[in-house]
């Protein structure tokens, strides 16, 4: 698998998924928790004078929600060192943006995100025979949230 979804405006204007497919084909033919670290590599032109993030301009953001909708156990297999995860998050949870603190997800709605996650990863990773609640969880704590093993167990 490649290490990187390369986007063009283009791509974005045009909610076109390709180069996401592209990249993640040989995980959709056989699923696996080997994990590549992946990234994005986004070139959205922009005035000199714009002051917005990515994650703030609509055409961008709408993207992520239709690849997030198609592949939400996506998550898992971004470079989160790499802050690919809060990136990734910040292109669907409302948020603010403090030079001293960085990103700020609205409370509300980063809790029903990551329990919207739990709930669709979790059911990915059964419906393929993976093991991957420990990274599942990890991916959890990234985004602030210390979830209890008897959830898990509900599931």
């Amino acid at each position: 698998m490649s290490d990187a979804i390369s986007l063009t405006a283009e791509h974005l204007v045009q909610l076109n998924l390709a180069p996401a497919h592209a990249v993640l084909a040989p995980l959709l033919a056989q699923p696996t928790l080997d994990y590549a670290a992946l990234k994005f590599d986004i070139d959205f032109p922009q005035e000199a004078n714009d002051p917005r993030e990515l994650s703030e301009i609509p055409e961008v953001r709408l993207w992520f929600i239709r690849l997030d909708s198609r592949y939400p156990w996506l998550p898992l297999y971004l470079d989160w060192e790499a802050g690919e995860l809060a990136r990734y998050t910040a292109m669907l949870v409302p948020h603010q943006f403090s030079p001293i603190d960085g990103i700020r997800y609205n409370p509300e709605a980063l809790e029903i995100y990551v329990m919207n996650k739990v709930f669709n990863v979790h059911h990915w990773l059964q419906c393929h025979d993976l093991d991957g609640l420990k990274r599942l969880q990890q991916m959890t704590q990234m985004l602030g949230y210390e979830l209890d093993d008897g959830l898990f167990q509900l599931l």
